[in-house]
């Protein structure tokens, strides 16, 4: 199975995904750069975290005309698998792959640490490793995470089932002492419609080596092993 991984000029989590993929669960990765109009065979397509364009306007508004999203735009709409990291994240929005907007964190500070979130949902191609409610330590590394949208669109996300993580607190419970950056009903990743293209604020392939400690992000990559190959 091949991981294809987008590189921007400023993206910095792409090389944690490739080893991640390579050296985690041993599947294959090749680098797309953000110029490039062939996917090169990808099975996944991973939009990781960084700085796209220096988040130049907003973050992710110019990654989004990256000549590499036109296929990645396509490559979804044909029901390929896209996970999309932080920045990633906010490209998506932008790209319209996903519903909403990464705006400016609630306090106005950057944010680098170790959060706790909470599996919403274990029925998605991402999450099918993990038990339901699980609760993941995860990093987080962002200005811009504060995920916001319509109140019609939370509803339906909410009501289709389409939230898959939230931010809690030590207790397991989504609260506001467990949201870092206030985003709207405690949201950490949300997944389309079809289900095959998932957004998330924190940083599985940061958490991919027992090393570092508990690899609680590497079960992402594993679910779409699992599912890509069934």
């Amino acid at each position: 199975m091949r991981f294809g991984i987008v590189t921007f000029p400023g993206s910095n989590s792409d090389i944690d995904a490739y080893q991640a993929v390579v050296d985690g669960i041993g599947e294959e990765a090749v680098m797309l750069w953000h110029k490039a109009h062939d996917l090169e065979g990808a099975d996944v397509v991973v939009l990781p975290g960084g700085f796209a364009y220096g988040d130049y306007l907003r973050a992710g508004a110019i990654a989004r005309f990256s000549p590499i999203m036109r296929e990645v735009c396509a490559f979804a709409d044909r029901g390929g698998r896209v996970l999309a990291i932080c920045n990633g994240f906010q490209i998506a929005c932008e790209a319209g792959l996903l519903p909403g907007a990464l705006v400016r964190n609630a306090g106005l500070m950057f944010l680098g640490e170790s959060i706790r979130v909470r599996v919403a949902s274990t029925e998605t191609a991402f999450t099918n490793a993990y038990a339901p409610g699980q609760i993941l330590r995860l990093p987080i590394a962002h200005g811009d995470g504060r995920y916001v949208a319509d109140p019609c669109v939370i509803e339906l996300l909410e009501g289709e089932g389409r939230v898959v993580m939230r931010y809690v607190d030590a207790a397991g419970d989504a609260t506001t002492a467990g949201n870092p950056n206030g985003s709207t009903r405690n949201i950490a990743g949300i997944i389309n419609a079809a289900g095959n293209v998932l957004g998330l604020m924190p940083h599985p392939e940061r958490a991919a080596d027992p090393l570092l400690g508990a690899p609680d992000g590497l079960p992402m990559f594993e679910s779409l092993v699992a599912r890509v190959a069934a």
